[in-house]
């Protein structure tokens, strides 16, 4: 397996360094810096990375929050397994992969979080609800949305949590690519990322 090195005090590791399964989403570098900018971590922060995908938000957060913990929560035992290599990869130990799915899994959880990263998922709702039982005054909930479906559903349980300090972020990327002879601009699908706190 390859090890890399990250000896850079600023996130934002190179997609292609990260190991991938196919069919499984992984949150593109623009995306993810974005994401742990909204996160606000700390040294010692502790993370939910609630469907944790590629493991690329757990990965950096690790390496952030080196007197931290990052929780990353798949419900995939092969998508579970990949987040553990990624991990090893980049040589980050404070990263605890659970396998279980959302929101029941998260009662069972040792330690509550500063911080919650949420990857979208047809629960989102009752994952926020779950989350908000856990997060203490002063939290951050971050979540995305790929659709106008989810962003609803995260907008309207935003109010009814009454979290405070609400963002929310349209993020469209276009990345340069060579095609044959000629190098043009290529879209990312575009996203919503909605942030806010427990006041």
């Amino acid at each position: 397996m390859l090890s890399y090195s990250w000896s850079y005090v600023t996130p934002g590791i190179p997609d292609e360094m990260f190991e991938r399964l196919p069919g499984i989403p992984m949150t593109p570098r623009e995306i993810r810096l974005l994401l742990l900018s909204y996160l606000r971590l700390e040294s010692n922060s502790v993370l939910w990375d609630i469907g944790a995908g590629t493991g690329t938000i757990s990965v950096e957060a690790g390496l952030l929050c080196a007197q931290g913990q990052v929780i990353a929560i798949e419900r995939d035992e092969d998508v579970a397994s990949l987040i553990r290599r990624n991990c090893d990869r980049f040589g980050v130990t404070n990263v605890e992969v659970i396998e279980g799915i959302a929101p029941d899994c998260l009662k069972d959880l040792a330690r509550s979080p500063q911080r919650v990263c949420i990857g979208g998922g047809r629960s989102i709702k009752a994952i926020l609800l779950e989350v908000w039982q856990h997060l203490p005054v002063s939290g951050r909930v971050v979540a995305t949305a790929a659709s106008l479906e989810g962003l609803y559903q995260v907008s309207e349980s935003f109010a009814e949590l009454q979290v405070r300090n609400v963002e929310v972020v349209q993020l469209a990327v276009n990345r340069l690519e060579k095609r044959g002879i000629s190098q043009v601009f290529t879209a990312t699908d575009p996203i919503f990322v909605l942030s806010g706190e427990k006041l």
